[in-house]
């Protein structure tokens, strides 16, 4: 357990000064401190106790984490929450079929009635952040090894976390830590499980460009879902029931029809997943050829099958539509990011950063005791782990999307917990968005290029199987496990279930075990050294906070509730060329490409286009706005956040970064960097006049 540094704290809390307003994810206890000045020079009328008190309502209470990976936000007293298409798109999914199929067409329920439950989608309010430090470290100091740091961290921990909760049930607590290990949090949430599917536009909206426009500007994607949170007769959490009320919230957002100009100043408040600014030289190597190259080349040849079978047959473009669509989100990021790394010579510039604190420190023999070892220990750890770690993402990422072998490994363990209860249900859940034909041709891929990226010695005992009992015929074996596994179907896996039949010998799960017996060995070799790099990483940003001191230093993202703030801005991605900081729907009918997918429009928005019928919506010059920029510092997890004028009134929705700057995770770059929103204008007009849901318009509160 990393100890706590209160000089290293000292220095970055009470003497920080904002540098620059578009850059940093900073938390909300200390806005006051760091960042209420700046925000008050660039415009904003908000306050930090605006935005952030423990003692009334503020904006962060109409903000949720949406599900397990974006963000949301309530516009309505009545619960009403918007979040980006492509974070309700697993929802929507699942509540499709080809008879309802709401990805293709779109849907808005016209009553209460009509709202659509939404099976294990939850929201999660933000209560509180207490700084516990002080705690933290007074039980650290007793501990010796790590093994010992280890456990009092958890015991205080548990202890502060239970003090939080106390009797009441609705609320969690954690302890997290932030600033490299040197400040702690406990965080209070509430989470709600009844969650409403509302409305949504067809995909030829929501996703409009699909993986071609995706982290691409000029944007024309109508990226917002509509759902409804619902609560107990008294507004507390309960799972689903007729009997639950929409949810009555502390506080929601105002809705804008204002719009945006260039320079208007903007927030952002959202739940960020993961960045690493502090990311040394070697790091950024292993991520560009390994961990980025590997699933790069292995997830796009699985993505080829999928698609070919998606675009052949609609029951399968509904089954995988959600399973391609967070698999290449993930591909075509790290596409680019690696292509941003050479062009922005990212490698070099850290290079650059690691020689400026090692000379820093070899100035002072005491900064030589606490970080002199540093990067040596992070260096010597990623290069010790690097064979294990790329074995381990090219079996992960090949043999390891075979679903075939997922869905033995699920049944399983149900068997194992010994509840055979949950069975039927962990099956319907499965095959419902199973192709047996399509992982069939997945299982060759995966299995062909797992032979192609592993060398012989160190291949799973499969490949044995493959060798001398079908004479190295890899499709041969691939039919043989499909024709004979049990796992093709849930009848199957009833009835063997039900005559005990012995599910270990099914090919399937041989399959499975060969890939499960040599994980333990390489993920043995890829974490022998953890202890190492993590005390090196620790010592590395001590050592980066102490060496900036004076600069305004946020800690990295780690999906608790950030606020970022900027300016709506253009941008020019290359010489000679500048981007206007707004796109129109005329865009969209340039586009227009009835022969592709991704760029098809429906005729109804054709024909509210072509009548210029865009009512209250529509900019000065009658044009209707469909996208904007701003500067904000956002990364995944932030899809979904609302974007907000000075003022706090929601202006749009955040929903991509850019091409140029794909590798913001790493490091900010000012001059590329942008978010990617849909104008609140563009969603109210879709929701009023496209979908003839404008009764939902009634209960948001909009401001002109």
């Amino acid at each position: 357990m990393k100890k706590i540094n209160l000089l290293v704290i000292a220095m970055f809390i009470l003497s920080l000064f904002p540098a620059k307003g578009d850059e940093g994810m900073w938390l909300l206890p200390l806005l006051e401190k760091m960042n209420g000045k700046k925000m008050a020079e660039m415009g904003f009328t908000l306050t930090p106790e605006d935005i952030y008190s423990i003692n009334h309502s503020s904006l962060k209470d109409a903000i949720v984490q949406f599900g397990g990976g974006c963000t949301g936000e309530i516009v309505s007293k009545n619960g009403l929450l918007f979040t980006n298409h492509h974070c309700g798109y697993g929802s929507i999914q699942k509540l499709s079929s080809v008879e309802h199929n709401y990805l293709k067409d779109g849907f808005w329920a016209m009553s209460l009635e009509e709202e659509l439950p939404a099976e294990g989608l939850t929201v999660t309010f933000l209560e509180s952040f207490t700084d516990v430090t002080k705690d933290i470290e007074k039980a650290l100091k007793k501990g010796k090894t790590t093994a010992e740091k280890d456990s009092l961290f958890a015991a205080v921990s548990e202890k502060l976390q239970k003090k939080a909760v106390g009797d009441n049930k609705f609320i969690t607590a954690h302890v997290q830590s932030f600033y490299g290990g040197n400040t702690y949090y406990l965080i209070v949430y509430k989470t709600y499980r009844d969650v409403r599917f509302v409305g949504a536009p067809p995909s030829s909206i929501g996703k409009f460009g699909a993986d071609t426009d995706n982290w691409m500007w000029p944007r024309h994607t109508g990226d917002f879902s509509v759902f409804r949170v619902y609560a107990d007769k008294d507004n507390n959490p309960a799972p689903y029931s007729p009997e639950n009320v929409p949810y009555t919230p502390k506080n929601f957002l105002k809705v804008s029809l204002k719009g945006v100009e260039e320079g208007d100043p903007t927030i952002i408040m959202g739940y960020p997943g993961r960045t690493n600014r502090f990311m040394t030289r070697s790091e950024l190597v292993e991520q560009r050829d390994l961990s980025n190259a590997i699933a790069i080349k292995l997830r796009g040849i699985r993505q080829e099958v999928l698609m070919a079978d998606m675009e052949a047959d609609p029951k399968i473009m509904i089954q995988y539509a959600s399973k391609y669509s967070g698999s290449s989100n993930g591909w075509k990021k790290w596409i680019g990011m690696n292509e941003t790394f050479a062009k922005l010579d990212v490698e070099e510039r850290r290079a650059e950063e690691e020689a400026k604190f090692t000379e820093w420190v070899n100035q002072n023999p005491k900064r030589i005791e606490k970080y002199g070892q540093a990067l040596q220990k992070i260096n010597e750890a990623v290069a010790d782990r690097a064979d294990a770690y790329a074995l381990l993402l090219r079996t992960s990422e090949s043999v390891g999307r075979i679903e075939l072998t997922s869905v033995a490994s699920r049944v399983l363990r149900v068997l194992a917990s010994g509840d055979q209860s949950r069975l039927e249900g962990v099956l319907d859940a499965f095959y419902k968005d199973y192709s047996v034909s399509t992982d069939r041709k997945v299982a060759k891929a995966m299995i062909k290029v797992y032979l192609e990226e592993v060398c012989a010695e160190k291949r799973a005992d499969f490949v044995k199987v493959i060798e001398s009992e079908f004479g190295g015929d890899v499709d041969a074996y691939v039919d043989h496990m499909f024709d004979n596994s049990v796992f093709v179907c849930k009848e199957k896996v009833m009835e063997a279930v039900k005559g005990e039949a012995d599910l270990k010998a099914d090919p399937a799960v041989a399959l499975l075990a060969s890939i499960q017996k040599v994980q333990p060995e390489l993920i043995q070799a890829y974490t022998k050294d953890a202890e190492k790099f993590a005390e090196g990483k620790k010592e590395y940003i001590a050592g980066t906070l102490e060496m900036r001191k004076g600069e305004a230093i946020y800690p990295d993202a780690n999906f608790t509730m950030r606020l970022t703030y900027g300016t709506v801005l253009p941008y020019s991605p290359r010489d000679a060329v500048q981007y206007l900081h707004y796109t129109t729907l005329d865009g969209v009918m340039e586009k227009e490409d009835p022969t592709n997918w991704e760029f098809e429009v429906p005729a109804r928005l054709k024909e509210l286009w072509k009548n210029q019928d865009f009512g209250q919506y529509a900019l000065p010059n009658g044009k209707m706005p469909v996208c904007f920029l701003s500067n904000n510092d956002i990364t995944g997890g932030n899809s979904g956040s609302p974007i907000l004028n000075g003022r706090g009134e929601l202006i749009g929705l955040a929903f991509d970064g850019n091409w140029e700057s794909m590798s913001s995770d790493i490091i900010f770059e000012p001059d590329l960097q942008r978010c990617i929103n849909v104008d609140a204008r563009y969603v109210l007009f879709i929701i009023d006049k496209f979908g003839g849901a404008g009764y939902l318009l009634d209960e948001m509160e909009i401001v002109r």
